[in-house]
């Protein structure tokens, strides 16, 4: 019953930060310094160009002559229903205009995690333990991580696409135009990721347990593996989980430097264009996929250590006994 209402409590804490976020993209749109209707049309300054007729259409979609709480709970009834609202830029609802781009996002962002998770799990199962002097493996992991996504995008294409012609630049269709853009942000996810595991396999190397299977005759790669990656897993899903987040933010940049179409270079040409109604929908499944992921994440750790179960469980007890 406690591993149930755990699930329940972190469920609901997930369903209050998406009403956040829904209710940030509601106001927001409220506080532009132009009346909505023009901001959603998106017209900007240039109020004239807009006949009476649509903007009328608009008020009466968006209910902007009823007072603002009822415009904002009429809002949250439509995200229910998954309605996001009509691009009039693009003369389609957002919902599929989102829905037709999710599929090479979704692709890249799937690539490009697997890759850093396979890049930061072999990194930091050969490093742990102090194998490389800590220099060395601290500075590539700042470089990497510190070094922006369309300028290590620029140095890919210019290594594998000009110089060694193994891989194509912009996007064919194909497994092999996914490569690049995977990697151009797998790396620096992949060096957040490989600084957490290391420092966290370091500490659990210190263990005593880690003397015990040691003393049992295992070799120092199969307690790595076997015994202190366990242990090092939770901060290494917690990072996995924020970095969801940056890999999203970086999408857009990827997507527009190797022309693929995708979410991000939606939002970009949603923002360029000024369609206020892409660019919320753009944020809120952001917003959505990085509170799921997470949510995720969170729900994983009893599994992945028996130890965080445990504490929680006796935590609970803790609290019904106070109570």
């Amino acid at each position: 019953m406690t591993t149930v209402w755990m699930v329940v409590r972190r469920l609901g804490i997930s369903l209050i930060t998406l009403l956040g976020a829904a209710t940030l993209t509601f106001f927001a749109l409220r506080l532009v310094p132009v009346d909505p209707a023009f901001a959603i049309l998106g017209a900007g300054q240039q109020q004239v160009d807009i006949s009476p007729e649509v903007l009328a259409v608009v008020r009466a979609e968006y209910h902007l002559d009823e007072p603002l709480i009822v415009q904002y709970f009429l809002y949250l009834g439509r995200l229910l229903r998954g309605d996001l609202g009509m691009s009039y830029v693009q003369e389609q609802p957002v919902a599929p205009l989102l829905l037709a781009q999710a599929g090479p996002t979704v692709s890249l962002a799937l690539a490009a995690i697997l890759l850093a998770v396979v890049i930061s799990l072999i990194g930091g199962v050969l490093t742990a333990g102090r194998r490389l002097p800590n220099w060395i493996s601290s500075g590539v992991e700042l470089v990497l991580a510190s070094t922006p996504v369309f300028w290590l995008g620029f140095v890919l294409m210019l290594v594998f696409a000009v110089w060694l012609r193994a891989l194509p630049i912009l996007d064919s269709g194909d497994l092999r135009s996914l490569v690049l853009p995977a990697l151009t942000l797998a790396l620096p996810t992949a060096a957040l990721l490989l600084q957490v595991l290391r420092q966290s396999l370091d500490d659990a190397l210190e263990q005593p347990f880690i003397l015990s299977a040691r003393a049992r005759g295992l070799g120092s790669l199969s307690v790595t593996v076997r015994h202190a990656l366990r242990h090092a897993a939770v901060p290494y899903l917690t990072m996995l989980g924020f970095s969801f987040g940056a890999l999203l933010g970086g999408a857009a940049i990827t997507e527009t430097l190797f022309s693929r179409p995708g979410l991000g270079r939606m939002l970009v040409d949603a923002v360029a264009a000024q369609d206020i109604p892409v660019v919320i929908g753009v944020v809120l499944v952001a917003t959505a996929v990085f509170i799921v992921v997470n949510t995720l994440v969170d729900l994983s750790y009893g599994l992945v250590d028996p130890r965080v179960r445990e504490r929680d469980e006796k935590a609970d007890a803790a609290t019904e006994v106070t109570a």
